[in-house]
């Protein structure tokens, strides 16, 4: 191995050794207490530590780094004290995450590192978010993000990088190609000779270099950075190594053939940069035997701290407390009584335009929203008022975006992400449900994040544009869900999810956007998230709905004169407010719950089950369901009404009635 000084100091020769020879040394300490069954899982970076070393030495320490599994040295090269740091691994309550997860799946943004979650690649679209906030606020910073050459085959990093790419963000794509993905060899992984050929295709530069030569490591991400300071552009940097041992010990490396081992272990990072070292006369056998002692003794103090702790007692009050970031509303009013007619479409975008000019801070990513207005002409004429900077058009990539928006939170911004049919979040699924849902819980992060979801049926749109998804999310802690039924609550609930640090999923229904309007106020005002509302008063029977449900509601009961209904439009569907169900249950003692969702796995699956536990003894009659058919949704306008509950819900009122 060819070691090129450059015009290194020895100071930072001898900054580089301690920096790559502490995580080796934990990594020592760390096989030695799984054999004696101290720790119980761990993941070994032995013979790829120059990678994250030299890439974290090289980038200024307020720079965001997005490590995996193998990275130690980005963590132990930020100085996070080593007794935390255990007993993160511990899942201890003096840990990062408070004993919620394992391992680095862990942020802290006190170090500037955010980790991933096991899900290989989404760890990409946040450093796109992180980098995008950088260069919006003028910050001249870079971001780097690791991906094993396994996980390159995941869809996350294609996404991720195009964004990069068509944005010129100022992200370094970092792929450790170690030969395997756990088992499976490169062959069976994908057919490009080596990864910086994929840059070509992004329209990036692509960089490769030796993983195992610290020196080559420092120095060419030096190099990129500082050019990526000035001239935001990302870079894919494919950095050649070898993983000395199992994808997790308990792997092994019986598939790796001997040889390969064997040549591998010739090229030890740590071992050549020490011979490199002592040949330059750096440092002498003294030296490192002092660094050595100075290191060990490092680990055992923080290993006597961080084992004196025991797993965390539980707290349900805790736990529950930590899935939202905090936040109490405060709701406002308008600072006016002029008010104009809006249908439901011009209140949201009315919603919109004022939210963005309170939070200067919040930026616009969907398909076509920018000078097209997007597909529903909602941000029509934004980018005048506002500029492309902060209403973005996407690339055709829901994934990277979704998690972009996690990334603008970690840098304090605001992000709407608009899905152009709620259909297609299906694409960023696992960024919603897995990171943004799930970032306070783990780590403490806020993800300020709206998604704007035009949902449902009645357009003949088919069975790919016009589901209604909502029960999907309704599963996920951490999310909240706001469905609004008319113009002056879609204006008031968007408003209010903007001010919300946590993540909103905002269904709004297509059917509504031009034909429903009413009078609501010009002014900039929101309402309580979490609150629903009684739209009808009757003593007869509940219908607890949402949505185009409300409206069906109150047009069968118009037609049923004999019938006194309550009608209670939820409005929020996670949290939903269950002292209004409670106590319109008690007033009527027979409830319909309705919703255009299928009825199997519904959001009334749930409402029903907790009206028959709390209340009980308040019933005159079982609660009734009345929900879409079991079926995706068909595109023929007969056939969709036959699957809609429009056309069942008298019979269903009648049956209620009569028991």
């Amino acid at each position: 191995m060819k070691f090129d000084r450059q015009q290194l100091t020895p100071d930072t020769l001898k900054k580089l050794y301690r920096a790559i020879l502490f995580p080796r040394l934990i990594e020592e300490k760390m096989l030695i207490l799984l054999r004696q069954n101290r720790i119980s899982k761990w993941f070994s970076g032995i013979g790829q530590e120059a990678i994250s070393v030299g890439l974290t030495q090289a980038l200024e320490k307020d720079e965001y780094i997005l490590p995996m599994h193998r990275n130690l040295g980005v963590f132990t090269g930020r100085e996070m004290p080593f007794d935390r740091l255990f007993a993160q691994w511990q899942g201890t309550m003096m840990g990062y995450t408070k004993g919620r997860d394992r391992s680095f799946h862990f942020g802290t943004n006190e170090h500037h590192i955010v980790g991933m979650i096991s899900h290989l690649g989404p760890q990409n679209g946040v450093a796109d978010g992180i980098a995008l906030a950088t260069k919006l606020k003028g910050e001249k910073k870079v971001t780097a993000v690791f991906n094993g050459d396994g996980g390159t085959s995941e869809g996350d990093f294609h996404e991720a990088i195009n964004v990069a790419a068509v944005w010129d963000l100022p992200v370094i794509f970092v792929v450790e190609n170690n030969g395997y993905g756990l088992s499976t060899p490169s062959n069976e992984q994908f057919r490009c000779k080596q990864f910086i050929d994929k840059a070509i295709g992004y329209g990036i530069e692509g960089v490769q270099v030796d993983g195992n030569n610290i020196l080559e490591v420092y120095s060419t991400v030096v190099r990129i950075a500082e050019k990526m300071r000035k001239d935001p552009k990302p870079v894919l940097l494919e950095c050649i190594t070898f993983r000395m041992r199992g994808h997790e010990e308990a792997s092994g490396t019986k598939y790796v053939p001997k040889e390969l081992m064997e040549t591998w272990a010739k090229k030890d990072p740590v071992e050549n940069y020490e011979q490199f070292l002592l040949a330059e006369s750096v440092v002498d056998a003294a030296y490192i035997e002092n660094l050595r002692k100075e290191l060990k003794k490092e680990i055992e103090d923080g290993l006597a701290i961080a084992f004196e702790e025991t797993h965390p007692e539980a707290s349900t009050e805790l736990e529950l407390q930590d899935v939202h970031a905090p936040y109490v509303q405060t709701v406002i009013a308008p600072a006016s009584n002029t008010q104009s007619e809006k249908r439901f479409i011009d209140a949201i975008s009315d919603g919109l335009r004022q939210s963005m000019e309170r939070h200067d801070n919040l930026v616009l990513m969907g398909q076509d929203i920018a000078e097209y207005g997007g597909v529903f002409k909602i941000t029509e004429g934004f980018v005048e008022k506002f500029g492309k900077a902060r209403v973005r058009n996407t690339p055709i990539c829901e994934a990277a975006i979704a998690g972009a928006g996690l990334g603008l939170s970690i840098k304090g911004m605001k992000a709407m992400v608009e899905m152009q049919f709620a259909d297609f979040v299906t694409e960023a699924f696992n960024q919603i449900v897995n990171n943004l849902a799930k970032a306070h819980w783990r780590w403490g992060q806020a993800a300020d994040v709206v998604v704007r979801m035009p949902t449902g049926a009645g357009t003949a749109a088919g069975p790919f544009h016009s589901q209604s998804n909502e029960a999907w999310f309704f599963h996920t802690p951490g999310l909240k869900i706001v469905y609004p039924s008319n113009p002056y609550d879609a204006k008031g609930l968007l408003c209010a999810s903007f001010d919300d640090p946590n993540p909103i999923m905002f269904f709004e229904h297509k059917l509504m956007y031009r034909s429903i309007k009413e009078m609501i106020p010009d002014d900039y005002y929101t309402v309580e998230i979490g609150k629903a509302k009684l739209v009808n008063e009757g003593s007869d029977l509940s219908i607890i709905t949402y949505g185009m449900g409300v409206h069906w509601a109150k047009e069968i009961i118009s037609t049923m004169p004999e019938v006194k209904a309550d009608i209670l439009d939820l409005r929020t569907l996670l949290p939903w407010d269950k002292e209004a169900v409670a106590e319109t249950v008690k007033k009527t003692n027979r409830v319909l719950i309705l919703h255009e969702d299928t009825l199997t796995g519904g959001i009334g699956g749930e409402i029903s089950a907790w009206i028959s536990e709390h209340c009980f003894r308040d019933l005159d009659a079982p609660v009734i369901r009345v929900a879409s058919l079991d079926t995706a949704i068909p595109f023929a306008p007969t056939l969709e009404n036959n699957f809609l509950p429009k056309g069942r819900i008298k019979e269903a009122i009648e049956k209620l009635l009569s028991f």
